[in-house]
């Protein structure tokens, strides 16, 4: 099946740079704003549970944020593993080969169940873990709470992203963006039910934050899946036929350029988690005010993350047709798209950082005014690594596009542990400049990762990432 994977000009000659510039950045567009609302919605998903949990008060806020802390490098860290069947599938769609679709998306699920389970009995031991690196174990308690109410989400969680991965290969992402909607709503409603013990349920508080979350991940993976199964043009692809059939060969695949992908993540993730637990050493004040001002970050990310995934998918159809004009059109222009908006956001956080704090806590309340005032503190130093954000985010999709992924992981783990954590730690605790620091050291890390992560994608034909366009699988 080789279908088309430019969008047409009408009335113009696309041989031209400036027509060729134009035709790919509009179907960039078409690909990515619903993979940007998509993830805006999924992010507003943990945002409502935020809100929710500062609701109940600034020691649940921070419990839940330790929870995340703890739970999410591992659940990104398996996102980013099956993330690997984007690229994959994009680079078999541009190639026209429809059997290695096939097989690589159920090889996409056998991954995702392995690396569920394998992560399970990691963050079951939320607890011990803490309560060794000097946690306060009554938030630690909570915190453990959470995570034995809601382990079980990592499953579909995973499931999700093969599904997504399909669907955004073929450009079908609206539909994500459809399911994402609903999932928000769904969540928000359970969550206020389940935390509260409205409706005549019982107050679970955080336990019922996480039952909200991990239900309504079932609802959106089988969602998804049914729309693949049932839509006239995907369901030939027979996704689920010989669902126990092994293929070895691509598993290995998804596994070669997915761990990477992963590990890369989990370096990025890893590095604010580690930072939660360096705030939750200054206090609880710290540690919600943390929360509230990376929530409002994370935000913002969404935008270059959505970009991202598209210029993972056309970087991918480029590599795979053998297109390397393709792949330069379709990696600089959402590099040049995500550092864009990314300075808009840039300049709001510094602009107006007081107002946004307070979505999050109640600055009528005597007892929020501290952690207010260190959040918008937080809030304007993030301002100033979203240019670096937007643009390390951008270069590692695209290079995912080329299966290039070993490398990335190597700089990104380098930059961020070896550059940002220490940073932050001398910074934070040696200068005792605390929360200030650690986000410092934070900016520093991104900074120094987008410098390399750009540079890479620019050098891509002289370091050798375009030898394999076009091979067959």
């Amino acid at each position: 099946m080789n279908e088309p994977t430019t969008v047409p000009v009408s009335g113009t000659d696309a041989s031209t740079p400036s027509n060729r510039w134009a035709t790919e950045l509009r179907a960039s567009f078409a690909l990515a704003w619903p993979l940007i609302i998509a993830q805006l919605a999924q992010n507003l998903l943990f945002t409502t549970d935020v809100v929710l949990m500062g609701w109940l008060g600034p020691k649940y806020l921070a419990a839940g944020t330790l929870a995340g802390a703890f739970l999410v490098p591992f659940q990104l860290t398996g996102i980013g593993i099956v993330g690997a069947v984007a690229p994959l599938v994009a680079q078999a769609r541009g190639r026209g080969d429809t059997k290695a679709v096939r097989r690589i998306v159920r090889q996409g699920f056998w991954v995702a169940i392995l690396v569920a389970t394998l992560l399970v009995p990691i963050v079951l031991n939320i607890r011990p873990i803490y309560l060794a690196i000097g946690q306060d174990p009554e938030i630690t308690a909570l915190a453990e709470s959470y995570m034995f109410a809601g382990f079980w989400m990592l499953y579909p969680a995973l499931g999700i992203m093969v599904v997504r991965s399909f669907l955004s290969a073929f450009a079908a992402t609206r539909v994500i963006l459809v399911v994402t909607a609903i999932g928000v709503l769904v969540n928000g409603l359970l969550a206020y039910t389940l935390i509260f013990g409205h409706f005549g349920f019982p107050r679970l508080e955080l336990r019922g934050a996480a039952i909200a979350t991990g239900l309504v991940n079932v609802v959106m993976f089988f969602a998804l899946l049914g729309y693949v199964v049932t839509h006239r043009k995907l369901k030939r692809f027979h996704i689920l036929v010989r669902f126990f059939k092994p293929d070895w060969p691509r598993f290995r695949e998804i596994l070669r350029v997915g761990l990477p992908i992963g590990l890369t993540v989990a370096a990025e993730v890893g590095l604010f988690s580690v930072a939660a637990i360096l705030m939750g050493r200054l206090g609880t004040n710290e540690t919600a005010a943390h929360a509230v001002a990376l929530q409002l970050a994370s935000t913002a990310f969404m935008v270059p993350l959505g970009l991202g995934m598209a210029a993972t998918v056309r970087v991918g159809l480029a590599y795979g047709r053998g297109d390397s004009e393709g792949v330069r059109l379709a990696g600089w222009t959402a590099i040049v798209m995500g550092t864009g908006f990314m300075a808009l956001t840039a300049t709001l956080f510094l602009a107006v950082p007081h107002a946004l704090v307070a979505i999050f806590l109640d600055s009528n309340d005597p007892a929020n005014a501290t952690a207010l005032l260190l959040a918008a503190t937080y809030l304007g130093i993030a301002g100033i690594f979203q240019l670096a954000d937007g643009a390390q985010v951008v270069a590692a999709h695209s290079l995912r596009g080329l299966s290039d992924t070993r490398t990335p992981m190597l700089l990104a783990i380098f930059g961020y542990w070896l550059v940002g954590l220490p940073t932050a730690y001398v910074l934070g605790f040696v200068f005792d400049l605390r929360g200030v620091g650690v986000w410092l050291g934070l900016a520093t890390g991104l900074a120094f990762v987008a410098i390399l992560l750009v540079s890479r994608f620019a050098m891509r034909g002289r370091l050798g990432l375009m030898k394999k366009l076009a091979l067959p699988a």
